[in-house]
């Protein structure tokens, strides 16, 4: 899986766009990243600015956008109604996808120690990265905000986790740190009643309600304090409204840990509730963008639910996921658009998104990319929808119920399987264009020809380890082929027998790949070790493939 982690760096800049747009440009000119949105307030005189992309590149994006703020504001001038402490008050990162919360605080100390030490800016943690329980709350470092700063920074505890221990008085001081992702999150309601929406509101979220007694008076503890009844829904924030433009009243959230509590858990709580007081859930809607994981785990929660196979493709999860929550209700929902993933990498883009004939019509041009090689990892991917698809004809069939979980478990892998196939197809191209790249580079100097051949070196290498991927990855699709051959739909058991086919495909081509490349590599280790991993992988394949066949073909003929 791809590590993508957002950034929402909060810039204490809110009016002039000239100067937005100097620090964002510094985002949106980095390698690795996509600004995705651009939130300016004039009376707050202050910029919200969300980004996602690679660590690396999040990294690089977050520094340089730093600095820029450093130079074009000066806190001595600065105003503004919400609370704030530097020229970049805070810059939280945000785990997205293949990514832990540790990565991202490891990154976030990165980036302190680079603020701190090239900028010469304070920088304290925060939440998951703090470094003392006193700091993980933002208000909790920020009590003062900026005009506290010189007689607070005199004090020993408040020295700063990276930079100097001293007032910084053109850019104060920088809070960076670590949260999980934060799904706005509304749920609509037939009905134009507020205060039946913030009722379930205060029945779901995670602070409760204060409990009361028979007459009605809240209920307080030996301190005077409300004694709370905890809500039904942890990580979530709630209240309820009415939105005149809409006509009805929604429940608006703030899931402030999707893993713990995702979109169809509060969803179904709301309706359940919404249900006691004789109303019902008309839909709901996301506010901003969201990781494709929480959608994906909300559509297969409704196939479930309706005892459906969760090994289909990944689009009609979504698609189950945004009818099941009634996603379209109050405005569209484009995957596209709305989906963070997507954003970064669009859908429709690359070799693997064109259509069978264009990519033949790609193939069969006079250009030597694509060749073998994505066409070796598109054997690959015909053999892994192949198994799913056997998979699929077997599940919930009548007489196969009990091989139900082996063939949802089968097509889930056979669907990953699919997805890293078809992802292999541009990769391979990709490889051998970096290799072209490095066989242009200039070789007038000695100095000039060193930096070629290391770079032919280098892609070389990484041109034979993506078809050797693609062939040790074939085993794996010599498995799913066979569990499906003998234990799947007997109707489609000729399907089983050709994805064991496509495997070896994927294998031979992989391999001829791996031994065209060879040559050109002058690491003698990295050769021998190639060559022989791709020998044995593909000897295990073709006996795989060879048993496959043999069984398919006796199924058959026991049949006739």
């Amino acid at each position: 899986m791809q590590k993508i982690i957002e950034c929402v760096p909060n810039f204490s800049e809110g009016r002039n766009m000239g100067l937005i747009e100097k620090i964002t440009a510094e985002i949106s000119q980095t390698e690795g990243v996509v600004l995705l949105d651009v939130d300016p307030g004039k009376d707050t005189n202050r910029t919200v600015v969300t980004f996602v992309g690679s660590p690396e590149g999040v990294k690089e994006a977050a520094c340089k956008a730093i600095k820029k703020a450093s130079e074009l504001i000066d806190m001595r001038q600065h105003s503004g109604a919400h609370p704030r402490m530097g020229a970049t008050d805070v810059c939280p990162l945000i785990p997205v996808s293949g990514v832990s919360v540790e990565e991202c605080v490891a990154l976030a100390r990165e980036i302190g120690r680079r603020v701190g030490e090239e900028l010469k800016i304070p920088v304290y943690l925060y939440e998951e990265a703090a470094t003392r329980p006193e700091r993980k709350n933002l208000a909790a470092i920020r009590k003062g905000e900026y005009e506290a700063l010189p007689e607070k920074m005199k004090d020993p505890d408040f020295a700063p986790d990276f930079g100097p221990a001293e007032f910084n008085a053109r850019s104060g001081a920088t809070v960076i740190g670590v949260r999980e992702f934060l799904l706005a999150y509304n749920i609509n309601l037939n009905t134009r009643d507020q205060k039946a929406a913030h009722d379930i509101a205060l029945t779901i979220r995670e602070s409760g309600r204060s409990k009361r007694d028979r007459q009605g008076k809240i209920v307080r503890d030996a301190q005077g304090k409300a004694v709370k009844v905890p809500g039904l829904l942890q990580n979530c924030k709630a209240v309820g409204w009415y939105i005149d433009e809409y006509g009805y009243a929604q429940i608006s959230m703030n899931l402030t840990n999707y893993k713990v509590t995702n979109l169809h858990q509060a969803f179904e709580t709301v309706s359940r509730e919404a249900a006691k007081r004789g109303l019902r859930v008309t839909g709901s809607e996301v506010v901003g963008l969201l990781p494709k994981e929480a959608l994906l785990e909300a559509g297969r929660y409704f196939l479930k639910k309706q005892k459906k196979n969760t090994g289909i493709p990944e689009k009609e999860i979504i698609h189950t996921a945004v009818l099941s929550l009634g996603l379209n209700d109050t405005t569209p929902f484009i995957p596209s658009e709305k989906i963070i993933e997507y954003r970064i990498h669009p859908e429709q883009s690359g070799l693997g998104a064109l259509s069978v004939k264009d990519f033949a019509d790609e193939l069969s041009s006079d250009s030597p990319a694509p060749g073998g090689g994505s066409v070796a990892a598109l054997a690959g991917a015909l053999s892994a929808a192949l198994s799913s698809m056997v998979a699929n004809l077997t599940f919930g069939k009548k007489g196969y119920e009990r091989r139900n979980l082996l063939m949802e478990e089968v097509s889930q892998r056979a669907q990953r399987a699919k997805r890293d196939y078809l992802a292999l197809i541009d990769r391979d191209t990709e490889a051998f264009n970096i290799y072209m790249d490095a066989m242009k580079m200039p070789k007038k100097s000695d100095e000039e020809k060193k930096r070629r051949a290391e770079a032919m070196e280098a892609a070389a290498i990484r041109a034979t380890e993506i078809p050797l991927e693609t062939l040790k990855e074939a085993e794996t699709l010599c498995s799913l082929a066979e569990i499906v051959g003998k234990k799947g739909n007997p109707n489609a058991a000729s399907d089983a027998a050709v994805a064991a086919l496509m495997a070896e495909a994927a294998a031979e081509g992989a391999y001829l790949n791996v031994l065209i490349n060879l040559p050109g590599i002058n690491d003698r280790s990295f050769k021998e070790r190639a060559a022989r991993e791709a020998d044995e992988a593909l000897s295990r394949v073709k006996k795989k493939r060879r048993a496959i066949v043999s069984a398919v073909k006796r199924k058959i003929s026991a049949d006739q």
